[in-house]
């Protein structure tokens, strides 16, 4: 079943995605407005191939949350690539990107990737939408209202109580011989008993 909704999802987000970089070529890119609003529906065509995959269960349902690993890792990183090529080929170069990737070597790279500025969009929006999961539904945890009663009503015992009962067994099995008044107070009474026992003897 999850695969059959995957598989309509992805459907669907392939079919938005490609309406949106065919709206996107009808715009064209003449002036910075169209510019910036042609590709940015070519990476809203991306971030819609992403979330196809989160919306058709690829992570077992549940809510999306941003990852904040993968947005400082993944997509920071992206963003400023991909956004430096951006920015360098607009046809109007405000920041003059062009002369900072001249001033730092990387002029070369700049232009190979701005031969493919559509790839370039649409892998911004799809690493962005890749930032998103879902942890999944929440199960409900049932206790036993029986067992949870009895550790309610059982007694509890502190650590002190626990040391001295443990400390008087200890002590009990280590003597098992009686004390010395003890056995003194068992011997005279003993005694007693016997000199009574001899004196009626005596008076017979």
């Amino acid at each position: 079943m999850i695969g059959i909704t995957r598989g309509v999802s992805t459907l669907v987000g392939a079919a938005v995605a490609g309406f949106l970089i065919w709206l996107a070529a009808q715009i064209g890119t003449g002036s910075s407005g169209e510019y910036w609003t042609t590709y940015g529906l070519i990476a809203a065509g991306g971030l819609t191939m992403a979330l196809s995959q989160i919306v058709g269960g690829w992570t077992k349902w549940g809510l999306p949350r941003l990852s904040a690993g993968v947005f400082l890792l993944g997509f920071l990183p992206a963003l400023l690539v991909g956004g430096w090529v951006l920015l360098a080929r607009q046809p109007a170069d405000f920041f003059n990107t062009s002369n900072w990737s001249r001033d730092l070597g990387v002029d070369g790279v700049v232009s190979d990737l701005g031969e493919l500025l559509a790839a370039v969009a649409f892998g911004i929006g799809l690493v962005f939408g890749l930032t998103f999961d879902t942890a999944g539904p929440r199960t409900a945890v049932e206790v036993d209202e029986t067992v949870a009663q009895r550790r309610r009503v059982a007694p509890v015992t502190t650590t002190r109580e626990r040391d001295a009962d443990e400390a008087l067994t200890a002590e009990r099995s280590a003597d098992p011989t009686p004390s010395a008044a003890e056995e003194h107070d068992r011997t005279r009474r003993f005694g007693l008993r016997r000199v009574g026992a001899r004196d009626e003897r005596d008076e017979r």
